[in-house]
């Protein structure tokens, strides 16, 4: 099939959620009901010949239990081709999840049942606004206690301003979950438990006729909550779902499998296919266009028995061949694509081809940079993927000096993955740098992994710093001395002011209104 045609079978999707809302539950259920998956042992399991399932395969979130990396996991559905993009669930690691959306069509919005729209929620959710990425919602743990429905969509209306139209409606209030209503046949589909959710979960369609008889009071809440939906015109519509203003909902139990496959379907329906991505000039390349690519994601040692460095990219035009010679754009220095590979978790299958929405990474690509473009034949520059605001600052040197060279080696790579920013003083350099962060929790990522990966263990000092912004040459001539603020300079050749107040930087602006002092993306 052309290009078009291939992107036209494509999904490719986030997932994003509060932590413990459920996000890595769900990314293995909606696995196991694609037929992707086999379970055995109460535990989801790769099938013979296939990747693993797992999605946290970093060893600090197997330890911890939560996501602090985003994965890719590409899978089959009906005619579909199902391209999952799994997302840190911690909000320190938020800019991550903004360069992963930067590769998404749409985003799934994983809430908590009991706990609807949270802080992190909210701030996940502006970033796919900000990208103006369509939401599709999975009100979770409906197995559990939790609120009432209609107060959950209120909350999504009134907190992120997004009008929820759900698909699937509860019959049953949460923690005695019955099933759900299809909205669009009217049928309700009963739900039965499996041991520890490791099996699909068996269904029973029922017709609306039977189920008033056999549910009672409890289908008769149900009923009355769709009239109501009906009512004030709640019905899913694609174009305000692509445009933004709208949100299907599913309600389900990703731990009992209950909901999770007309989730799936739901999925396949709505989530729009790739479509001619804008150019950094606002031109929309086409996507029977030459094959062109945008890089999301560098990392580094994913397996310690492949001590290398991928560039995730999405295929965004054209036809990808493994083995083509693409042109890296900011270098303009070829790249021969011999080693191209799906990589789901730890594991790695060669791909031959791939098409618009497909992820595909790059072995050894050590120019590669986050926002970067590649392409053949016809030049294209993407619009830049911006950088946060670090709100945490640390001084950090090597433990053991005989270890400096592994340090610096080190340092470069995490700042390259966008780990951490790496800030460096004039006259310092590498030696003892100044490390940015958004949350604390990077900080234990990267001494994590230089003392693992690199074998250099670091020491980290506090700083008084608590802001940063964007300055330029003549600025930093007059804030270098002044002992309220530090000049950094970033990888990208950014020059950085950090201040150890607000307090001292509102000062500043004051008295010397000539100084560059602007804010960066995503501050606060």
């Amino acid at each position: 099939m052309s290009p078009l045609e291939e992107a036209e079978r494509r999904r490719t999707f986030a997932i994003i959620s509060h932590p413990d809302a459920g996000k890595t539950t769900l990314t293995e259920k909606l696995l196991l009901y694609s037929g992707f998956l086999t379970a055995g042992a109460g535990a989801v399991k790769a099938k013979q010949g296939r990747r693993a399932a797992t999605s946290d395969w970093m060893e600090m979130e197997q330890q911890r239990g939560i996501s602090i990396t985003s994965t890719v996991v590409q899978f089959p559905y009906a005619d579909k081709v199902m391209n999952l993009l799994d997302t840190p669930g911690h909000r320190d690691f938020s800019e991550d999840t903004f360069r992963v959306l930067a590769a998404a069509d749409a985003a799934i919005m994983v809430l908590d049942a009991a706990k609807g729209i949270e802080p992190q929620t909210r701030k996940l959710f502006e970033v796919c606004r900000d990208r103006e990425i369509p939401i599709v919602t999975f009100i979770n743990k409906w197995d559990r206690p939790g609120l009432d429905a209609l107060a959950l969509l209120d909350q999504i209306e009134e907190t992120l301003v997004l009008e929820p139209a759900p698909i699937t409606w509860p019959v049953g209030y949460a923690g005695n979950f019955k099933g759900v209503i299809d909205r669009r046949s009217g049928d309700f589909v009963r739900y039965t438990r499996t041991d520890r959710g490791a099996t699909v979960a068996p269904e029973e369609v029922v017709p609306s006729g039977v189920a008033k008889v056999e549910e009672g009071e409890e289908w008769e809440a149900a009923t009355d909550g769709i009239e109501l939906l009906d009512a004030i015109g709640r019905s899913f519509d694609f174009e305000r779902f692509v445009s933004g203003y709208q949100t299907p909902v599913y309600f389900g139990s990703a731990l009992t499998n209950f909901g999770v496959r007309m989730m799936l379907e739901g999925l396949a329906d709505v989530v729009p296919a790739p479509s001619p991505r804008l150019d950094a000039t606002g031109n929309p390349r086409p996507l029977e266009a030459p094959f062109s690519g945008l890089v999301f994601k560098v990392q580094a040692n994913m397996d310690k028995s492949h001590r290398d460095r991928i560039a995730f990219l999405r295929v965004c035009s054209g036809r990808f061949e493994r083995g083509m010679v693409v042109t890296h754009e900011p270098t303009g220095k070829p790249f021969a694509t011999k080693y191209a590979h799906s990589v789901q978790g730890q594991d790695r299958q060669t791909v031959d081809e791939a098409f618009p929405g497909d992820v595909v990474g790059l072995v050894n690509a050590n120019d590669f940079r986050v926002g970067d473009a590649v392409y053949l034949d016809e030049p294209v520059t993407w619009p830049e993927i911006p950088t946060f605001a670090p709100n945490h600052f640390r001084l950090a040197r090597v433990a053991d000096t005989s270890r400096s060279k592994q340090f610096r080696s080190g340092i470069a790579q995490l700042d390259e993955e966008g780990v951490v920013q790496v800030l460096r003083r004039a006259g310092v350099g590498d030696l003892e740098p100044i490390l940015g962060a958004v949350g604390p929790l990077q900080f234990e990522v990267a001494s994590h992994r230089l003392e693992n990966e690199f074998g250099a263990p670091m020491v980290l000092r506090p700083t008084s710093f608590t802001l940063a912004r964007r300055t330029n040459a003549v600025s930093a001539d007059f804030l270098r001395g002044r002992r309220s603020a530090e000049v950094v300079e970033r990888r990208d050749g950014e020059l950085l002011a950090l201040f150890d107040s607000s307090y001292a930087l509102a000062a500043l602006e004051r008295d010397f209104p000539e100084l560059k002092l602007e804010k960066l993306v995503a501050e606060g």
